[in-house]
């Protein structure tokens, strides 16, 4: 029975890396975290649909810059939308590249080109809402920086980007200590004055919709942000026909229909899908088809329901399976050895320390890829120290009497070890797996920072577009799979305190 479940766990673990990676023959196409990169990651994919011979793999999602940006150049996705001015100063670390054919020529060496201009420029700004404007006589960034009370909040990648708030402050001489937001929550923070400025793109629907005042960038600071696509070079010989199709898109979005396109998946809660499909099938400049909000129930068990719990458990039993097959054999072989037993601890705790995103990141730069294998090995590695350090508990808490009683009867330390010491251990350990599937259940969420599924799908969409409905679908299937974890695990301990409250067999003689 245990071999055939070790089995199981491990053509599962497998099962589940394989599937996350797509056909040679597939267009993979990425998207950063906020509403614009998911519409044109749909415009691209739709676009060449119908030139590939599988349907396009879509990564939504897929973080900041850095993220997206490693997964194109580890091959994980073929291509995504981005902009010229986080080309040349986000990933081209400011080098002289104000130029197609300069970005070009500086990002061939590693494999990339630049291509297919959109048609529309989405520029960095700070905004501050239209009545502070007008009461404080605020109209450029430098009158903004004569008022060090004012409260800034802007997003977590804006404050560490190259073309950032560090550069913004010198050259303004900002005095303000800004509060990092997420983007979108951005947005309801200073509509509910609880900060008077944020950054936005240029593009971004909530702009006039919520009354806000975009200040003139006077001194001249950020570069032009023109929407472009960032490719894999092997790309247009991999799949001529898909990229010939694409080639259509240059030119063809404008800032209107840009903003237009935002509007409808940020204020009307239509999917990007069916955006991407209006705007090719040339009902989306502009035009605004009569469509019904979704509410929060439609949300909540929208067709994709089942599909995201399918990847949730997957992704929490594979992980905990895998941890529960390293953590529990190390623990007992270093158990014995105390100074080795402190070290591979401390060194389970040192991982339990390194951010989701961070790990993430380097996995997938380690890996080159994206999906379900790194987001395996990261919770399977966060969930190795729970697993370990009440598997050594159990151990140490089995009274001395009974290892000897043991050896007395002749056991040999391998019978021991089954007999005695793992059955009297064995409530303590599975405290720790209960612990690591609670931890597993609540960081598979970040999976979908890089395209793993799950329901941090909803949440992660639900950040970008701030619907607070969305973040809710996402979390409450989340919480419930946590507690259904939390009644399993009871119902075992259960049955486990019935068995023991039974007659002891006896043990066996030498």
């Amino acid at each position: 029975m245990l071999r055939a479940a070790l089995l199981f766990l491990a053509m599962a673990w497998l099962g589940a890396a394989a599937s996350a990676q797509p056909g040679e023959g597939t267009l993979r196409v990425g998207s950063k975290r906020f509403t614009e990169s998911y519409i044109l990651a749909e415009l691209l994919a739709q676009t060449a649909a119908p030139h590939t011979a599988s349907p396009p793999v879509v990564r939504q999602g897929l973080g900041n810059t850095a993220i997206v940006y490693e997964a194109l150049r580890s091959g994980a996705i073929d291509l995504y939308a981005e902009y010229t001015g986080t080309i040349a100063l986000e990933i081209l670390k400011g080098s002289p590249a104000d130029t197609r054919e300069a970005m070009n020529a500086a990002l061939a060496p590693m494999g990339l080109g630049v291509a297919i201009p959109l048609g529309f420029n989405d520029g960095y700004a700070l905004a501050v809402r239209a009545a502070d404007a007008e009461r404080l006589g605020l109209r450029t960034l430098s009158d903004l920086a004569k008022h060090p009370e004012l409260k800034l909040g802007l997003s977590n990648e804006f404050l560490g980007r190259a073309d950032g708030w560090k550069g913004l402050a010198a050259r303004y001489g900002f005095t303000q200590v800004p509060t990092g937001l997420d983007h979108g929550l951005a947005y309801e923070a200073v509509a509910a004055k609880q900060i008077d400025a944020i950054d936005i793109y240029t593009t971004d629907a909530k702009i006039e919709h919520l009354g806000l005042r975009v200040l003139e960038d006077d001194k001249k600071y950020f570069p032009r942000y023109d929407a472009v696509v960032l490719y894999r070079l092997d790309l247009p010989a991999r799949l001529p026909k898909a990229w010939a199709a694409l080639q259509a898109l240059e030119g063809r979005i404008d800032e209107h229909a840009m903003i237009a396109m935002n509007a409808r998946a940020e204020l009307q809660s239509v999917p990007f899908d069916a955006i991407a499909r209006d705007f090719l099938a040339g009902t989306g400049k502009g035009a605004k088809t009569p469509e019904t909000r979704r509410g929060f129930t439609a949300k909540l068990f929208g067709p994709d329901l089942w599909q995201l719990a399918r990847q949730h458990l997957v992704l929490v039993a594979v992980s905990v399976g895998v941890a529960i097959l390293i953590g529990v054999p190390l623990a007992i072989l270093v158990f014995p050895h105390v100074r080795l037993r402190a070290l591979v601890l401390g060194f389970a705790s040192l991982l339990q320390t390194v951010p989701s995103l961070a790990l993430l990141a380097v996995l997938i730069s380690m890996l080159g890829a994206i999906g379900a294998l790194p987001a395996l090995i990261a919770l399977t590695l966060y969930s190795l120290l729970p697993i370990m350090r009440n598997t050594v508990a159990g151990l140490a808490e089995v009274p001395n009497g009974l290892r000897l009683a043991g050896t007395a009867l002749g056991m040999t330390p391998p019978q021991s070890l089954r007999l005695v010491l793992l059955p009297l251990a064995l409530p303590t350990l599975l405290a720790g797996v209960r612990t690591a599937t609670a931890i597993a259940i609540g960081t598979a969420t970040i999976a979908a920072f890089i395209g793993a599924g799950g329901f941090g799908e909803r949440i992660v969409t639900g950040l970008a577009l701030n619907d607070r409905e969305l973040l809710l679908a996402g979390a409450l299937p989340a919480a419930a799979l946590a507690l259904l974890s939390e009644g399993i695990f009871e119902l075992i301990e259960l049955a486990m305190r019935r068995r023991r409250g039974t007659p002891p067999s006896s043990l066996p003689l030498a």
